[in-house]
């Protein structure tokens, strides 16, 4: 997920960070870096919290979406990329089954990524609820098929 941000700067303050999509969730730095760093951490700890609570996450918008407003219009845009599955949650391990090809794909594709099989995993189930949040009918290819009763 890729979160704009409008970052102000004042003559007498730091650099301050605003991220429109998630109310209640800014940050400052000393330097630009600085305020961009921070800016990551802090939607880190908001999407941690929305997700402790149960709540949505909301889904960035277009960076055009934002410029009129008033707050926003002398702040500079920048855009901060934040990995689902990175953030820092309880992790839990879990057994499941899968078939042998399946895991064998699985791992090519987590060692290409330079992931591990739990990283990949835990970004595809990421992404899948995150579009199912989105679409709240998900595609075809992630239904299952009706079961037929036999007559």
């Amino acid at each position: 997920m890729i979160y704009p941000i409008v970052i102000h700067k004042d003559k007498t303050s730091d650099y301050g960070v605003t991220v429109p999509d998630l109310p209640g969730c800014f940050s400052a730095g000393t330097s630009l870096d600085d305020a961009l760093a921070m800016a990551r951490e802090a939607i880190e700890l908001h999407l941690e919290g929305l997700i402790d609570e149960g709540q949505p996450i909301p889904q960035p918008q277009p960076i055009e979406r934002h410029r009129a407003h008033p707050a926003y219009r002398t702040g500079t845009w920048a855009l901060v990329h934040i990995e689902p599955s990175h953030l820092r949650i309880n992790a839990k391990r879990v057994n499941v089954t899968i078939p042998e090809r399946v895991l064998d794909a699985l791992d090519r594709a987590a060692a290409a990524d330079h992931d591990t099989r739990s990283g990949l995993l835990a970004k595809a189930a990421t992404e899948y609820l995150h579009q199912r949040t989105v679409t709240p009918n998900p595609p075809a290819k992630w239904r299952r098929p009706a079961r037929r009763s036999a007559k």
